[in-house]
């Protein structure tokens, strides 16, 4: 395959920014998007130009390091992550665009690459569980209904790549930190700092410069790892009962 490669390259947060347009032979169809960036990497490397800089880790669809806004769309035409959406998905002669995420709370490092912090700060704000030392409990010791069990091991599938705050068109970190909310909110040992987590969360999402929800269900679309909208509905209902208890108290 020959393919053509309009990438966006950014020196750092402050630089304007702009399209560079890359030509890219020898491209194979059982190839990954991040291996094809690869090969345009050392082509660019050979002729002693600064290479396209990108997040990427594990590949395999599981850390959420990878984030590229390819075609108008967060992780490409498949919902799927960007490391594990092939060549194939494309075609032969194809003119590829390539952005990094888009939003106020994730600002460009360089080239591709942008800042998520934002979400580790809102994990840090309330997405833990108290632990007391001493013997580890059984894991069994504590039943759980299967269907709650599995609606928090979904939400626990969340990878945190922001997928669902670049296909917003708020820029909105609601489905991610829903899902951050329900994983735990829904389990038995979630509930201690359950009055609290979706409060503090909340409030550090706002912070942090994210947008509205305005229930278009683009991030639900587009997220790799199929979170659910529903999880946003829980999270409002878990905020809304932290209020008005602090309200009663």
């Amino acid at each position: 395959m020959k393919i053509t490669l309009k990438v966006w390259r950014q020196k750092n947060a402050a630089d304007k920014g702009g399209f560079a347009t890359y030509p890219v032979d020898g491209v194979s169809k059982d190839m990954s998007f991040l291996e094809m960036m690869d090969v345009l990497n050392e082509q660019l490397t050979e002729k002693g130009e600064d290479p396209v800089h990108f997040d990427h880790d594990c590949r395999e669809g599981i850390c959420g390091m990878c984030s590229l806004y390819i075609n108008g769309k967060p992780h490409g035409p498949l919902q799927t992550t960007t490391c594990q959406l092939h060549m194939r998905s494309f075609n032969d002669g194809e003119t590829i665009t390539i952005e990094p995420w888009r939003a106020k709370a994730f600002p460009v490092i360089k080239d591709l690459v942008v800042d998520r912090s934002a979400f580790d700060r809102i994990i840090q704000a309330g997405g833990y569980v108290s632990v007391n030392t001493g013997g580890v409990p059984d894991a069994n010791e504590i039943p759980i209904p299967k269907k709650i069990a599995d609606e928090a091991f979904d939400a626990a599938t969340c990878i945190g790549c922001g997928a669902c705050v670049a296909a917003c068109k708020n820029a909105s970190a609601m489905l991610f930190t829903s899902a951050k909310i329900s994983q735990l909110a829904l389990l038995p040992q979630g509930q201690v700092e359950r009055k609290d987590r979706a409060e503090k969360m909340i409030a550090q999402m706002d912070a942090e410069g994210f947008g509205a929800c305005t229930n278009t269900g683009a991030c639900e679309a587009e997220c790799p790892k199929g979170i659910s909208l529903t999880n946003i509905a829980r999270m409002n209902r878990e905020y809304f009962s932290a209020v008005v208890s602090s309200e009663n108290v």
